[in-house]
């Protein structure tokens, strides 16, 4: 089947299109499904990453978008328990120029669409997805809905109301949602070919205790790789919660939704954590929150930052990290109070991408320095983080 495009959609279904994205301006794209069967509403977004879609589409920043793959080739090395970083809570799906192919990869124990049926996560191929990311970096996301059914049945007209009647992620809290809803110690390290994850080391090592937004196992695994004890609480625990605990520092998750929508419940923790001097390490959408609990405004960005290979600058130095990002909002760097200084920013389009508080150990970064996919530049930040506790 031809690859479906966004410019010139047909509205009528093709023969054999089992799979079709309906936008919400009445676009429908038809395509051939895979993975699991049925539909999910979210908003469309795209990620330029090359390696990863394991780890991208179970990265629980994802939760309320489908993610368009800007490389046509994804699925060939298959999927491996390994490669995962939350479970199920990530995408909604996945649109892909191709069908993923067989694997060819000795790490793997099953292909794509198999592990994306039993993940519950929609795949889509055949789409123009050249085409799609240009509509989307034109006109901005789009809410849509990815649709999955192995005899090829739909009702457009419902899932095109699906579409319409789905608010957007702006305004909405999702980190209760994927966050874990107990408190734990983490154990584990970094992974190495032939090893697995290492086995947290013994010895005295500074507590952390890790809020989790939605947080990605990789980035607790980079901070006890970095020397940390570390124990994960949910998102909505308390500043008393956290304190219980005597941290000698505090790590803010990256996640998905509005950070002002989980700001709600979570800066008024962060805030109380400011002011008791104790330090504080945050990524992502924790980089966004500790923005506005330290006065900033965060905003919905037009098409966002997906992917494994963007630069960013660091203000101290002028040196240029290749980061791993993934966020539709962004802190305002023009509502930086006086004592809040810019400390990296976007190469691409001179966004926010990290920020310190004057007079407090206190520091965080719009990307991934996990790199879980992507480059490992900017692993020295955990290792500043980690190695000024006491």
């Amino acid at each position: 089947m031809a690859p479906a495009n966004p410019s010139a959609a047909p509205a009528a279904q093709p023969s054999g299109a089992t799979g079709v994205l309906v936008l919400a301006d009445g676009t429908i794209l038809w395509g051939v499904g895979y993975g699991a069967a049925g539909a999910a509403v979210g908003e469309i977004c795209f990620n330029t990453s090359m390696t990863g879609y394991q780890e991208i589409l179970t990265d629980p920043s994802y939760a309320g978008q489908v993610v368009t793959f800007t490389f046509p080739h994804i699925g060939n090395v298959g999927a491996n328990p390994e490669d995962m970083e939350r479970g199920v809570h990530g995408a909604l799906g996945a649109i892909t120029r191709e069908l993923p192919t067989q694997p060819s990869n000795f790490r793997s124990v099953q292909t794509l669409p198999e592990w994306m049926t039993e993940q519950g996560v929609i795949g889509l191929a055949g789409i123009d997805t050249r085409a799609l990311t240009r509509r989307i970096r034109d006109a901005g996301a789009p809410n849509g809905v990815i649709a999955h059914s192995p005899d090829g049945k739909f009702d457009i007209d419902e899932l095109l109301a699906m579409a319409r009647g789905w608010a957007g992620l702006e305004g909405m809290d999702l980190a209760k949602a994927v966050s874990r809803t107990d408190t734990g110690d983490w154990t584990g390290g970094a992974w190495t070919l032939g090893h697995g994850y290492a086995s947290e080391e013994g010895g005295e090592r500074p507590h952390v205790v890790a809020i989790d937004y939605g947080a990605k196992d990789n980035i607790f695994r980079n901070l006890v790789k970095a020397g940390a004890r570390v124990t994960v609480v949910p998102a909505t625990a308390s500043l008393d919660e956290v304190l219980s605990h005597q941290p000698a520092g505090v790590f803010l998750s990256n996640g998905p939704g509005d950070p002002a929508a989980t700001g709600d419940y979570a800066v008024p923790v962060i805030q109380g954590l400011l002011e008791r001097d104790v330090p504080i390490f945050g990524i992502c959408l924790g980089h966004q929150m500790l923005g506005i609990a330290a006065g900033a405004k965060t905003v919905k960005m037009h098409q966002g930052h997906r992917g494994a290979n963007h630069p960013v600058q660091r203000a101290e130095d002028g040196v240029v990290e290749i980061t791993s990002m993934n966020h539709g909002f962004a802190v305002d760097a023009s509502t930086l109070p006086a004592g809040v200084v810019e400390t990296h920013k976007s190469l691409f389009d001179g966004s926010n991408c990290g920020i310190a508080i004057t007079g407090k150990n206190a520091f965080s970064v719009q990307y991934h320095p996990e790199a879980s996919p992507g480059p490992q530049d900017s692993f020295y930040l955990f290792e500043k983080f980690v190695g000024g506790l006491k």
